[in-house]
């Protein structure tokens, strides 16, 4: 596992918190999203320009994706759904640039597994009901209610696992191309390992962020009409 140390403490009401690399990039993250997000829906006009078109179809795109696999009923989701797939997307591509994606961090892959599973509670409850919502723990019997349970704490568990595991295998892969490069010189690692950032950082990066986006939206849907 991919060891992130403080890099520097705060102290916030008495308590010492250590800001490790992965949480200042992505704080760095969120401020650059923030500003892009600021900037390119500012005056927005009736005849799109060319950066109001670019918006428009991405926002069309995650409105697409929402309708499709959760339905009409779901459209409040397109800010959470495209917010995490553009968060995590910029997260998993750093590699590109030479930084260490923030999702090689245990903790923080957790932690975005967790804010989906809190989400995927409450708009169950909200949808249908705190008495309908642990009915459906004991359904079909009651019997049942411990294989339920774990099937419902299953899903923070496989989020955190899949994305971690897949991000990390990665970065282990092209570390190790990178040292056995090293042996033939400066010039091979700069040329042999394009195609390879192609498919560990874009492609699998890529590919990542789109598993946990539909699992993300699939499990919305499920647990709130089971």
């Amino acid at each position: 596992m991919e060891k992130f140390h403080p890099l520097f403490h705060l102290n916030l009401f008495g308590y010492e918190f250590g800001v490790t690399s992965s949480l200042l990039i992505q704080w760095i993250l969120i401020v650059i999203i923030s500003i892009i997000a600021i900037v390119s829906t500012r005056n927005l006009n009736k005849v799109p320009t060319k950066k109001q078109s670019v918006v428009e179809i991405v926002v069309e795109t995650f409105n697409s994706l929402v309708k499709e696999n959760m339905g009409e009923g779901y459209s409040a989701f397109v800010p959470y759904i495209g917010t995490l797939a553009i968060f995590l997307l910029s997260m998993n591509l750093l590699g590109l640039i030479g930084l260490k994606p923030p999702t090689l961090d245990f903790s923080v892959v957790a932690g975005l597994a967790l804010i989906t599973f809190v989400v995927v509670q409450v708009n169950a409850i909200k949808r249908i009901g705190l008495g309908h919502y642990l009915g459906g723990y004991v359904s079909p019997y009651a019997a049942l209610l411990p294989l339920n349970l774990i099937e419902r704490f299953m899903l923070p568990v496989s989020l955190t696992l899949r994305l971690f595991g897949n991000m990390t295998a990665a970065f282990v892969v092209m570390e190790m191309i990178y040292e056995g490069l090293g042996h033939l010189g400066f010039i091979a690692q700069l040329a042999i390992p394009v195609p390879l950032h192609a498919y560990f950082d874009v492609f699998d990066g890529t590919i990542q962020m789109v598993i946990f986006m539909m699992l993300t939206m699939v499990n919305i849907k499920i647990v709130a009409e089971h």
